[in-house]
C-alpha cells in the first residue's frame, strides 16, 4: 500500500513538474509571437552583426596594445588635464550650438507649420540642402563667403581700398556655432514644424474661448504638446553637434577640439589604439544617458493627436505685423542657410586672381571634371562618383526605412522598455566614424562575413548613421496614433500585420517620406566613415571632393567648387521632389 502511495504521488509530482514546463512554454512561445518581439529580430540582428560586433573587435584590439594593462588609458583619460578640456569643451560648444539653433529653428517651425505664402515648398527643400553637404563642402562654402579670400572680404577691401582681410572669421568659436546652426536648423523646422502643423487649432481656438490670451494659450495647451518634439529636435542637435568632426577640424583650428576630433588624432597622427578607444567609450557613455533621459521624458509626455487638414491648419499672412515677422524671419533663414551655399556656386565659376581682383565668368572648372589630364589608369570620372552615391544612398534608404519602420512598431508595443530600447538603437549617433569604421575593417574580414570588397559594404555603413534618426522621426508620429483605432482595426479581425499595413502606415505616410528623405540626404553626405572603408576605385563624391580640396592649385580649387555645387543642386532636386510628393500624396489629413 505505501509503494501505490509513493507511486501515485511519484506520479503527481511528475504531472505537475510536466504542467509547469508546459506553463513556461507556453510562456515562451507567447514571448516568441508577440509582434513587438517579432518586429525587434531584423534591427536587433542588424545592430548586433554591423555595430556591436565591429565595436567590440576594435576596442579588444585597441586594448590589446596597451603594454601597462587595461586600466592605464582610463586612469590617463581621467587625470590628464587635456583630456579633461576636450571633455569639457565638447559640452560647451554642443550647447552653445543647440541654443543659438533651436532660437533660429523654433521660430521657423512655427512659420512652415501655421502659415502659407508662396515657395513654401522650395524653402523646406532648400533649408534641408545644408544638412546633406559634407563638412569640407560646408568648410569651403564658409570660406568662400567669409574666409580671407571669401565674398565679403574681397568686397570690404575693394570698398575701403584694404591690403589685409578685415573679418577674421576662421579658427574661432564663432564659427563653429555657425556653422552647427547651419547644419542643424533644418531638424528642427522638420521635426518640430511637422509636429506642429499636425496640432489640431480648435484646442488654441477652445483656450481663447475660455478667455485665455495668446501666451498662455501657448504656454499652457501648445507648449506642452509640442516639449517631445522639441526634446527630440534638441536632442539629435546636441547629439550631432557633440560628436562634431569636420566642423571642429576645418573651420575650429588646431586650438580647437571635441571628443570625435581627439579620437581621430589619437588613431591617426600618434597611432594611440588605447586611449581613443577610452575617448570612444567616453563619448558613447555621454550619448546613451542623454537618450535615456530624454526617452523616458518623451514617453511621459507623449499624446496621441488627431491629424488635421493642412488647409485647416495653416492660414495666409494677412496683416503688415504678420508679414513684416515672417518676411524678417525668412530674410535671416535665408542669409544663414543659403548665403554660404550662393557663395560656394558662384566661386564655381569665378576665376579669381590676387585678391581683391576677379577675372570673371568661366565654366572651366566643370568642363574640367571630365577631363584625364594625366592618363591615368586609376583615374575614376566625377560623373561616376555621382552615380556611385546616389546607388548607396538610394539602397540606405531601403534598408533604414525596412529596419525603421519595423523598429518603430516594436518601440510602441514594448511598453517601459521602450525608453531603453530607444536608446540603445540610437547609439551609432554617438560613435565615433573613425572607430566604427575601422571596426568594419578588423571584424568584417572573414567568411561568412568577408564584405571588405562588398557593394554592400558602404549602404550597411551609411544607414547606422541613418537608421537612428529614421527611428526618432517615425517613433512620435506612430505614437500619436489613437489606440482605439487600432483596436477598431482588431475587432474587425484585421491581423497585427494589416492593423500596421491599413491602420498605421496611412497616417504616418508624411514621417515616412521625411524619414526617407534624411536617409537619403545622410547617405549622400557621409564622409568620416566613407573614407576609412570606401574602396578607392568606387568613391563618392564627398570623397571626390575631398581629393580636388587636398591637391594644390586653383585648378583643382575650383573643381572642387563646381563638384560642391553639383551634389548641391543634385540634392536640392531630390527633396524638392520629395515635397512635391508629399503635397500630391498626402496634403491632406
Amino acid at each position: 500500500m505505501d509503494s501505490s502511495v509513493d507511486r501515485r504521488g511519484a506520479a503527481l509530482e511528475e504531472k505537475t513538474k510536466d504542467e509547469g514546463r508546459t506553463t513556461k512554454d507556453r510562456s515562451f512561445t507567447s514571448v516568441l509571437r508577440r509582434p513587438s518581439f517579432v518586429a525587434l529580430l531584423l534591427p536587433t540582428a542588424f545592430l548586433i552583426l554591423f555595430y556591436f560586433y565591429p565595436l567590440a573587435s576594435i576596442f579588444q584590439e585597441s586594448f590589446a596594445r596597451s603594454k601597462a594593462g587595461a586600466l592605464a588609458p582610463f586612469v590617463f583619460a581621467f587625470t590628464s588635464p587635456s583630456v579633461i578640456k576636450v571633455i569639457g569643451f565638447t559640452f560647451y560648444q554642443a550647447t552653445l550650438s543647440t541654443l543659438a539653433t533651436l532660437a533660429l529653428g523654433l521660430p521657423g517651425a512655427y512659420l512652415l507649420a501655421r502659415y502659407r505664402f508662396s515657395g513654401q515648398s522650395l524653402l523646406r527643400a532648400f533649408t534641408t540642402v545644408p544638412f546633406v553637404l559634407p563638412t569640407l563642402v560646408v568648410a569651403a562654402g564658409f570660406n568662400a563667403l567669409l574666409g580671407p579670400r571669401g565674398w565679403l572680404n574681397l568686397g570690404l577691401m575693394s570698398l575701403f581700398d584694404l591690403t589685409t582681410p578685415p573679418v577674421n572669421f576662421l579658427s574661432t568659436l564663432g564659427a563653429i556655432i555657425l556653422a552647427h546652426v547651419f547644419y542643424n536648423t533644418t531638424i528642427v523646422l522638420r521635426l518640430v514644424g511637422d509636429f506642429w502643423s499636425r496640432l489640431d487649432p480648435r484646442l488654441e481656438a477652445a483656450a481663447h474661448t475660455l478667455g485665455a490670451d495668446r501666451r498662455r494659450t501657448f504656454r499652457h495647451v501648445t507648449l506642452p504638446l509640442l516639449t517631445p518634439a522639441i526634446a527630440a529636435a534638441a536632442l539629435l542637435v546636441f547629439i550631432f553637434n557633440f560628436t562634431s568632426f569636420g566642423v571642429i577640424l576645418i573651420l575650429g583650428g588646431p586650438s580647437f577640439a571635441t571628443l570625435e576630433v581627439e579620437i581621430y588624432r589619437q588613431t591617426v597622427a600618434f597611432f594611440n589604439l588605447p586611449l581613443a578607444a577610452v575617448l570612444s567609450l567616453i563619448q558613447l557613455t555621454c550619448t546613451f544617458g542623454l537618450t535615456l533621459i530624454y526617452t523616458r521624458l518623451s514617453a511621459s509626455l507623449s499624446l496621441p493627436l488627431t491629424p488635421k487638414p493642412q488647409t485647416l491648419i495653416r492660414r495666409p499672412l494677412k496683416t503688415f505685423a504678420a508679414r513684416l515677422g515672417a518676411g524678417l524671419l525668412l530674410l535671416t533663414l535665408v542669409m544663414l542657410l543659403l548665403a554660404p551655399l550662393g557663395a560656394l556656386a558662384l566661386r564655381s565659376i569665378t576665376r579669381l586672381e590676387q585678391p581683391p581682383v576677379t577675372s570673371g565668368f568661366t565654366l572651366a572648372y566643370y568642363q574640367e571634371l571630365s577631363v584625364n589630364r594625366n592618363n591615368s589608369l586609376f583615374y575614376v570620372s566625377p560623373l561616376q562618383a555621382i552615380g556611385n552615391s546616389l546607388l548607396v544612398a538610394s539602397a540606405t534608404v531601403v534598408f533604414s526605412l525596412v529596419l525603421g519602420l519595423s523598429t518603430a512598431s516594436a518601440l510602441i508595443q514594448s511598453g517601459r522598455r521602450s525608453a531603453l530600447l530607444e536608446s540603445l538603437l540610437m547609439l551609432p549617433l554617438g560613435t565615433s566614424a573613425v572607430t566604427l569604421g575601422l571596426g568594419f575593417i578588423v571584424a568584417l574580414d572573414q567568411p561568412p562575413l568577408d564584405l571588405r570588397a562588398s557593394s554592400l559594404l558602404l549602404p550597411l555603413a551609411h544607414t547606422l548613421v541613418a537608421f537612428p534618426f529614421v527611428v526618432r522621426s517615425l517613433t512620435p508620429a506612430l505614437r500619436s496614433i489613437k489606440p482605439r483605432l487600432r483596436q477598431a482595426a482588431t475587432a474587425l479581425g484585421a491581423s497585427p500585420f494589416q492593423v500596421w499595413l491599413k491602420v498605421d502606415l496611412p497616417i504616418v505616410g508624411r514621417a515616412v517620406l521625411v524619414a526617407a528623405t534624411f536617409a537619403f540626404a545622410i547617405s549622400l553626405g557621409e564622409f568620416g566613415a566613407t573614407a576609412v572603408i570606401a574602396r578607392p576605385e568606387h568613391p563618392t563624391v564627398p570623397l571626390a571632393i575631398y581629393r580636388f580640396l587636398s591637391l594644390p592649385g586653383a585648378l583643382n580649387y575650383g573643381q572642387a567648387m563646381a563638384l560642391s555645387t553639383i551634389l548641391m543642386l543634385v540634392c536640392a532636386a531630390g527633396i524638392l521632389a520629395i515635397e512635391r510628393l508629399r503635397v500630391a500624396e498626402i496634403g491632406e489629413f
